[in-house]
């Protein structure tokens, strides 16, 4: 009789684990969904700027995204809150600094670049330190989910990996939301994407500085 009861009770503490585990990996996908808003924003910016979907190219640009996304939790996780205290006053600015940069850029060549030079670049090659340079600026608050999850114990590689993979999904999506109008309006969507990275930018930094809420 007392082992049926052990049983029951083991069966029962097993059923309740495996509830905590789906209710784990839910949260963990939401908090991957949140975290990867700015980086389909930024996706579909990127999108814009192709004549013609480039599957390889798509699958970069979500590769650095998402790989960005579940590396700086990571980091967060594994250095602990003095990372935290050194980066969280000035994390906002380097996020606004690094979007506003690109999104200037962005700008500049599509009003000082004739249509025939433009024509296609966008398909030739990925600009790889751009890429690095939104790569950052998309996923730098991470940092401070990682030092909650430390806090919360929870099992770091596989709240990266759901992070990451969740924003490497959203990432394509966005690219190729991006391309189906960038590639109908080439030049003017060269533009909105510009502006665009500048007001996630914005964003970013007026949240953090308690200016606006979203």
């Amino acid at each position: 009789m007392a082992r049926c009861n052990w049983d029951t009770a083991s069966g029962a503490v097993s059923q309740h684990q495996d509830e905590r585990i789906i209710v784990g990996f839910v949260e963990l996908f939401l908090i991957g969904v949140g975290l990867s808003m700015d980086a389909f924003a930024v996706s579909v910016c990127k999108g814009l700027g192709m004549s013609r979907l480039n599957l390889k190219q798509a699958a970069v640009i979500s590769l650095f995204f998402g790989g960005f996304q579940a590396l700086m939790p990571l980091i967060g996780w594994a250095l602990g809150s003095q990372l935290t205290d050194l980066i969280t006053p000035i994390d906002h600015w380097i996020a606004f600094g690094l979007l506003a940069f690109v999104g200037g850029k962005m700008l500049w060549d599509a009003f000082h670049e004739d249509d025939e030079e433009t024509d296609g670049a966008a398909d030739e090659k990925l600009d790889l330190k751009e890429l690095l340079m939104l790569a950052i600026a998309t996923s730098i608050d991470a940092l401070a989910v990682g030092i909650t999850f430390a806090f919360l114990q929870v099992s770091i590689v596989p709240s990266v990996s759901i992070i990451g993979l969740t924003t490497f999904v959203i990432s394509f999506a966005g690219v190729a939301i991006g391309h189906f109008f960038g590639a109908r309006f080439e030049k003017p969507a060269t533009i909105v994407g510009g502006v665009v990275l500048i007001l996630i930018g914005l964003k970013i930094l007026l949240e953090h500085l308690d200016i606006i809420a979203f």
